[in-house]
């Protein structure tokens, strides 16, 4: 058996501006300041290198998309290996016209290229019209094997689905990230979901005995308003760390993966998954 300990993790919260660079600047300084604190493995935020374009239809935007491995991930691959960081990247990737898809590639800490993971459930509404933008992912749900743990990686409109955590953690990840951008509801002014979009990630944790984290950005970006509140949880659904500001912010904590093991052992819902009459959530509606 493999022996698991203890891993400083740290998620990067901030606001966006309309400069690319500026955005990979603000994250590079933040990436290297959370590596000084002792974090081994870093998360950026969804679509973090720019704001929030899916609020609007723009067949411009299009352009936006670049290649994975590309120019965004050359500027994070070398960074991984300079400060032994898992470091992970999201992307909006081109593979060919018309075919463009919302990734994280994720980085080794001697800054290998281990993968990439590409959105698998994609939001169409009011301010998120990202049916528009992306493709459905179609590389399932891959866990990485980094020096520090196996991560799985999930983004934004995933996190609400149980079916995908529980993949990654059948598959044998420690921690799940959830790269987000979150905030107002156009069509309902009044309402907040941060406290369910919370609630939601934490039951996976607890659902699968592992750690969660969730980032996401901050600021009015256009007529959305983000809310960050961006987190870590452990096996139990403790609140390790959580956002204190809607600012930028750098959100870590020590998760101990040795502990997904107790936990699993005490609560054991693995073991007593009943496969065998699931087969009815393989369909769209179930009719009696």
């Amino acid at each position: 058996m493999v022996e698991k300990g203890k891993v400083a993790v740290a998620l990067i919260q901030h606001s966006c501006s309309t400069s690319y660079r500026e955005n990979i600047k603000k994250a590079k300084i933040m990436i290297r300041e959370a590596a000084k604190k002792g974090a081994k493995m870093i998360c950026l935020q969804e679509l973090f290198a720019g704001r929030y374009f899916p609020q609007f239809i723009d067949v411009a935007k299009y352009d936006l998309a670049e290649p994975v491995p590309g120019p965004i991930t050359a500027e994070f691959q070398p960074l991984a290996g300079e400060l032994g960081v898992v470091l992970l990247v999201p992307v909006y990737e081109y593979v060919m016209d018309g075919i463009y898809f919302n990734t994280v590639a994720v980085f080794d800490a001697d800054g290998t290229y281990l993968g990439k993971y590409r959105k698998n459930h994609i939001p169409e509404g009011p301010q998120y019209i990202e049916k528009y933008y992306f493709t459905p992912g179609d590389l399932g749900y891959p866990v990485f094997n980094t020096r520090y743990g196996k991560v799985g990686v999930l983004i934004c409109w995933d996190e609400w689905f149980p079916e995908a955590s529980r993949i990654v953690a059948l598959k044998g990840a420690d921690i799940v990230f959830y790269p987000s951008a979150i905030g107002s509801e156009q069509d309902n002014p009044d309402l907040d979901t941060s406290e369910p979009w919370m609630t939601a990630i934490r039951a996976h944790g607890i659902c699968n005995n592992m750690y969660v984290a969730a980032v996401n950005r901050v600021g009015l970006e256009d007529e959305m308003s983000f809310y960050g509140r961006s987190f870590i949880s452990g096996p139990w659904g403790e609140i390790l760390a959580e956002s204190t500001v809607k600012e930028d912010m750098i959100i870590m904590a020590t998760c101990d993966f040795s502990e997904i093991k107790r936990s699993r052992d005490v609560l054991q819902f693995h073991r007593d998954r009943r496969v065998d009459t699931y087969r009815a959530i393989l369909k769209k509606v179930i009719e009696e």
